[in-house]
């Protein structure tokens, strides 16, 4: 009778286990932004967020470098000023855009293997699954 309660129990813990995962913010992680690349590019702008919230974000034409800081389901990105490569205007418009979204970005959330960051516009990203 025992052993039969605590497989119930141990079952009914790794059924809940997924469920709080997918509650955390996903630190030491890939993201990969959930759009379609630029005409004439096969780029897709991607964001590497270590364990302690420092992040890179590669964008569609510059790099930018930043920390994210997190408590609850509320999020600030904070960003330095990006690099300064040479690229087609409707690259620049995209990191321009991309940049501004982020800075209005309050809150986030997990939604399978994706990630939502939610401001002005939604962003959504992409956690690998390979």
């Amino acid at each position: 009778m025992r052993l039969s309660r605590l497989l119930l129990c141990v079952l009914a813990l790794s059924a809940a286990a997924p469920a709080f995962a997918q509650s955390e913010f996903p630190f030491d992680s890939e993201l990969i932004f959930d759009v379609a690349p630029m005409r004439g590019s096969k780029k897709i702008p991607n964001m590497d967020v270590s364990a302690d919230g420092a992040m890179t974000l590669e964008m569609w034409c510059n790099q930018v470098k930043g920390r994210l800081v997190v408590a609850g389901n509320t999020i600030t990105v904070l960003t330095e000023s990006p690099t300064a490569r040479q690229c087609p205007p409707e690259r620049v418009q995209g990191d321009t855009e991309l940049m501004a979204a982020l800075a209005d970005v309050t809150t986030w959330k997990r939604d399978g293997d994706k990630l939502l960051l939610i401001g002005t516009k939604t962003l959504r990203l992409r956690l690998p699954t390979n």
